[in-house]
């Protein structure tokens, strides 16, 4: 099993550590890389987007010539997909009128509506324990600049939820999350990416 983590900007390193100690503690054999070129994309089963700042990712993405291919490598051979923070954004279908004033190209592969700055700029940024579908103990999640979930519709499901807003849902092979799973110290969502693969 190779596991990809979007290398372009943003926490890339964090996420091919997290990646690399969830198949370590889960006993699957295989490595995590990053990606930056077409060659990267076509050598692994499962992809993560990580935050950063969504339109430079998507702008790099098109720019690398990797964005028509995740979309194509997702929607036609359901590729696993975990988008945190600006990956998130980057999966929804609606990212409002930031994303449009900004022109971000959105991947469209999530049946879900973003909000990009939901909880404010860097210096809001919070941690907090939420109950997540499916998990027995609350999780530590870290949210810095985060996006909130607004909505999901279609085969989109909210999986967690801080106060009012959603932020993890799943569709099918499909995971986004608003916060940073990389930086909590806790490996039980990347276990559960790793179960889709």
């Amino acid at each position: 099993m190779r596991i990809g983590v979007i290398g372009v900007q943003g926490d890339v390193s964090e996420h091919v550590d997290a990646v690399a100690r969830a198949m370590h503690e889960a006993g699957k054999p295989g490595d995590a890389i990053s990606v930056r070129r077409r060659e990267d994309l076509d050598r692994v089963d499962a992809l993560t987007i990580p935050g950063g700042e969504s339109t430079t990712i998507s702008k790099l993405l098109v720019q690398l010539g990797l964005f028509d291919e995740i979309v194509r490598r997702a929607t036609d051979e359901a590729m696993p997909i975990m988008g945190t923070c600006a990956g998130c954004i980057l999966l929804a279908k609606d990212a409002g009128v930031q994303a449009d004033k900004t022109k971000t190209r959105l991947l469209g592969l999530m049946d879900m509506a973003v909000d990009r700055n939901a909880f404010g700029r860097q210096r809001e940024s919070f941690e907090a324990d939420l109950e997540i579908e499916g998990m027995e103990k609350p999780f530590h999640c870290v949210f810095i600049r985060a996006p909130a979930i607004l909505r999901t519709w279609g085969d989109c499901s909210p999986l967690s939820r801080y106060k009012d807003r959603i932020v993890l849902a799943r569709q099918g092979h499909l995971i986004g999350a608003a916060f940073h799973p990389e930086l909590s110290g806790d490996l039980r969502i990347h276990r559960s990416f790793l179960d889709l693969v």
